[in-house]
């Protein structure tokens, strides 16, 4: 039999030190967000009623409910996942599947990178001049959703290409070696097996977007707005502005209240984000590799 030597049992007693060390890391990243989730059910949850939910707020926003906030809100973050997605998925094909190392794919990916770093109140201001003035959609769902597209694109870019990356390049010959052209092979094979990685990608957009205040607040947010909106080129109210407002700009709200539209914002961006992890973890269960 072979006894455990002195290197052996310094060794294992380093592994057992990294895992306790990495486990009180992940605690630490856990604990936050609990407390935080805590505080919101036991502070909001008592004001949640479907009435609040399906109202819109009265006696200056200090009453009420927050449907038009709550409508504007999946507004903005529909049109603006069927402004960047598409695109999005389509710049990453074209750098992972075409574009060969020139000075172009270099140029584009800095500005990928550059983009991403961009603060998001210089998007705003970038929405304004581009979308709100230039194009001349005025302050608008689409102007804002536009510029929340803009924002979040390297996320989605990043997110597809990597996935794109991530299948095996022998998928690619075999298809070319029965003939496919580049195109058939990436509709038909390397999309589909990288669709769980781009769905990744929506998920994190769907997160930014929904909390995002800044960019829409010179593109197409409203403080209040007595009707909802009809169509793209309307103003709307959104969760995440309503609730800078109610927090410091109306007097004489309810100590509950913005407790409660925190609560419901962050519900939805979970609600969503469910939904995008359970249709990835679909598409990965039919990956045959």
């Amino acid at each position: 039999m072979f006894g455990s030597t002195q290197l052996n049992r310094r060794n294992h007693s380093v592994q057992k030190l990294v895992s306790i060390l990495f486990g009180v890391v992940t605690c630490l990243l856990v604990v936050p967000v609990l407390t935080i989730m805590t505080v919101l059910v036991y502070k909001g949850g008592p004001n949640i009623s479907f009435e609040f939910l399906f109202s819109a707020p009265t006696n200056g926003m200090t009453a009420g409910g927050i449907f038009p906030a709550l409508l504007g809100t999946i507004w903005l973050v529909v049109v603006a996942l069927i402004f960047s997605v598409p695109l999005g998925v389509a710049t990453a094909v074209y750098l992972s599947e075409y574009a060969s190392d020139t000075w172009l794919t270099r140029l584009i990916n800095l500005a990928i990178i550059n983009l991403a770093g961009v603060p998001s109140i210089v998007h705003a201001l970038f929405g304004l001049g581009a979308f709100v003035i230039f194009a001349g959609f005025g302050t608008s769902i689409l102007a804002a959703s536009l510029t929340l597209g803009i924002m979040t694109l390297p996320v989605v870019i990043v997110a597809t290409r990597e996935s794109l990356q991530a299948v095996p390049p022998e998928f690619r010959m075999a298809c070319w070696g029965m003939g496919a052209t580049r195109w058939q092979t990436i509709r038909k094979v390397v999309l589909p097996n990288a669709m769980s990685g781009i769905l990744t990608g929506v998920i994190l957009e769907v997160s930014r977007t929904a909390g995002e205040t800044a960019p829409i607040m010179f593109t197409g947010a409203a403080f209040f707005l007595p009707f909802l909106p009809q169509g793209i080129l309307d103003q709307t109210m959104a969760m995440s502005l309503h609730l800078f407002v109610v927090s410091t700009q109306v007097p004489g709200v309810p100590e509950t209240l913005p407790y409660s539209v925190a609560l419901v914002l962050v519900s939805m961006v979970l609600i969503m984000n469910a939904a995008s992890i359970v249709l990835r973890a679909y598409v990965r269960g039919q990956k045959k590799w």
